[in-house]
């Protein structure tokens, strides 16, 4: 099978989720990146496109130039993958969408609600897909646990817990120079969510892709504790689902002695469930009146579907995203695949507004 022949922009020399795109694109040897636009700075772009190999011809200062030129070129981008600050992403992807190029895009969708419905209307007037990169939902355990759900194991929901917890802002990094602290807690680029864009949007997205069930309507208070900040650093929402389920959720990047603690709970009439990013090769399963479980990835009673070494041998982060990516590769290829849609991004869209909204309004009930 030919690789697919892809573009990045963004990502440029010391970019952390570039890196992380290009590892996850190429673990199956499914793409091949061709073509950048690797900075806002002409300099930095030429620099990184030498750094990662690439023809200096299709190494780019900016994405319009790169999408107007690869569209005429025989062996142009079939696909392209953007990396950069949130206030980016829609006026980059449009360009590509218009001309036919799949984007695969990091999330959240964009930085405001308006960006959001623009881009969900550009998506769905092109002939490319569009894949966000929600990319816990790539992990092997959590695609099982969906699976359970849906094949009634759990019984009908009632309980969703779901939280995301760091601390690597728990001080100003912002304002020391810290290139990815900077932009986070930025509105102009990061949009009106600080924890809640950041990390808030995988747990929700998390919680709603696993139980099947959407977020009907929330109530939230963000909070910045860092004196100064402009962006939340912590968030707690209360969540009524659409499909009955109650839920809540905690997002905070000031909990000192979490790393990236992401975890999921879901509780229904039949029994529990139980999964940690940080441990997630394993899945508790707790049906009512029993013992508890572990299943693991690729073991007894676990998945095997989407994993790349035997069981008992760790796989996270990087495996997840490249998950996505394959499944992103499939579809383009015109077969079956399950991967975050446009529209999933637009509900995240939809979350971040709310939460603001809400906790505007002392924590006032939000529709979504």
């Amino acid at each position: 099978m030919s690789r697919i022949r892809l573009g990045m922009v963004g990502g440029g020399n010391d970019a952390f989720i570039g890196a992380v795109h290009r590892i996850a694109a190429r673990m199956d040897d499914r793409f091949e990146l061709v073509a950048g636009a690797l900075s806002s700075t002409p300099e930095k772009a030429m620099e990184s496109g030498k750094a990662l190999g690439l023809d200096p011809d299709r190494t780019y200062a900016d994405f319009t130039e790169m999408a107007k030129r690869e569209v005429r070129l025989k062996n142009g981008i079939e696909a392209v993958a953007i990396v950069t600050p949130n206030h980016v992403h829609a006026v980059a992807a449009k360009e590509f969408l218009k001309r036919g190029i799949h984007v695969i895009c990091d999330k959240p969708l964009t930085a405001t609600m308006a960006d959001a419905r623009k881009l969900v209307k550009a998506a769905e007037a092109s002939k490319a897909l569009f894949i966000l990169t929600h990319n816990y939902t790539g992990y092997p355990m959590i695609r099982h646990a969906k699976q359970m759900i849906a094949d009634g194991e759990l019984g009908e929901i009632r309980v969703v817990q779901a939280e995301y917890a760091q601390d690597w802002l728990t001080q100003p990094l912002e304002t020391e120079g810290q290139k990815q602290a900077a932009w986070r807690t930025d509105p102009e680029r990061s949009g009106a969510g600080g924890s809640i864009g950041d990390i808030g949007t995988h747990a929700h997205n998390l919680a709603c892709f696993v139980t099947g069930q959407k977020v009907e309507s929330l109530s939230a208070d963000l909070h910045a504790f860092v004196p100064g900040r402009q962006l939340d650093d912590n968030a707690h929402m209360m969540l009524r689902f659409d499909g009955g389920a109650r839920g809540m959720l905690w997002s905070s990047q000031v909990a000192p002695g979490n790393e990236n603690g992401l975890r999921l709970r879901i509780y229904g009439e039949k029994g529990g469930l139980e999964w940690a990013q940080e441990d997630p090769n394993y899945l508790w399963f707790t049906p009512f009146g029993e013992p508890k479980q572990k299943l693991t990835r690729g073991g007894a009673g676990g998945p095997t579907d989407g994993t790349r070494i035997p069981a008992g041998h760790p796989e996270g982060y990087l495996e997840g995203f490249a998950n996505i990516y394959t499944e992103a590769a499939n579809a383009i290829a015109g077969k079956p695949a399950v991967y975050p849609t446009i529209h999933d991004g637009l509900d995240g869209m939809k979350f971040i507004d709310a939460c603001v909204k809400s906790s505007g309004r002392n924590g006032a009930w939000v529709k979504l």
